[in-house]
């Protein structure tokens, strides 16, 4: 079976959550998830609690995981102080920093300009090289609600920008979650046939009956790296759609399997896993 790249994303599906889930329940469900053999967990962020109170207890999240062992954990940052506390962070592996396509959302998201993160970029790759690995997330990748300028040639730009300056990894995400699978192929296309497929990602969400084709969309595309989460939870908070949210993990595998793809996770507890993440849901949300 061909290889692809299943990122898990609880940090997105919990990060809304009004009610702080004890730093206990997130470690107790996280290495639940690596007994099942998921290898990349987007597990927390380094932003300020006043913002996401919910991933106060990075730090402590971390230490009481087992070593990575090959396997990938990574928090999201949006500025330097949170850089600083990545890098003191034990346990962590990997850095991911959100990059707007759109001006708006660029502001809105890590209150600076889209001019004013380029800078930030090349001090995070410095910063990092040769002990954490960093993957730029182009949110607002699809189109954007506030009529800012988007087109997959501008997305093939940011992408060679963003490679120029050495960032290897590159996920784009749909983050308002109305892109439609035509307009997530072509512009996937259109990176994929400017730079090649290794290491570019998708991080989309959805309708829940719009996962499976969206999905197709990607693999047609030739990109064999996606995100999502269990039950579905998580997403965009700006999309106007409560039932949008990240893709579902125990959808979204076994279409991968029929399909001939290995993530290298075990199918059969994904039903159980999914039916924790919804307790958690109901208990926390």
């Amino acid at each position: 079976m061909a290889e692809v790249r299943w990122v898990e994303c609880p940090r997105d599906a919990w990060q809304g959550f009004k009610t702080f889930i004890p730093t206990a329940e997130k470690v107790a469900f996280l290495k639940s998830l690596l007994e099942a053999g998921f290898r990349c967990l987007d597990l927390t962020s380094f932003v300020s609690p006043k913002w996401v109170p919910q991933m106060r207890d990075g730090q402590a999240v971390l230490e009481a995981l087992p070593a990575p062992e090959g396997r990938e954990y990574l928090a999201i940052i949006a500025n330097e102080k949170g850089l600083e506390r990545a890098l003191n962070a034990p346990n962590l592996t990997a850095v991911g920093y959100p990059f707007s396509v759109s001006e708006t959302f660029q502001k809105k998201n890590t209150n600076r300009s889209i001019e004013a993160s380029w800078p930030l970029v090349d001090r995070v790759l410095e910063a990092t090289a040769g002990r954490l690995d960093l993957v730029i997330y182009l949110s607002m990748g699809f189109g954007n609600p506030y009529g800012d300028p988007w087109s997959p040639e501008k997305v093939v730009e940011f992408v060679g920008r963003l490679r120029e300056r050495g960032v290897h990894r590159i996920a784009i995400a749909d983050t308002y979650g109305v892109a439609t699978p035509e307009v997530i192929q072509k512009t996937l296309e259109a990176v994929v046939q400017a730079f090649g497929p290794e290491g570019i990602g998708a991080h989309l969400h959805a309708r829940p009956e719009g996962v499976v084709a969206k999905v197709d969309a990607v693999l047609a595309a030739g990109v064999r790296w996606l995100e999502g989460a269990l039950a579905g939870i998580g997403g965009c908070p700006f999309a106007g759609d409560a039932l949008v949210g990240n893709l579902a993990t125990e959808v979204v595998l076994p279409h991968l399997a029929r399909q001939g793809f290995e993530a290298g996770v075990q199918l059969e507890a994904l039903p159980a896993l999914a039916e924790r993440a919804a307790q958690l849901r109901a208990v926390y949300a």
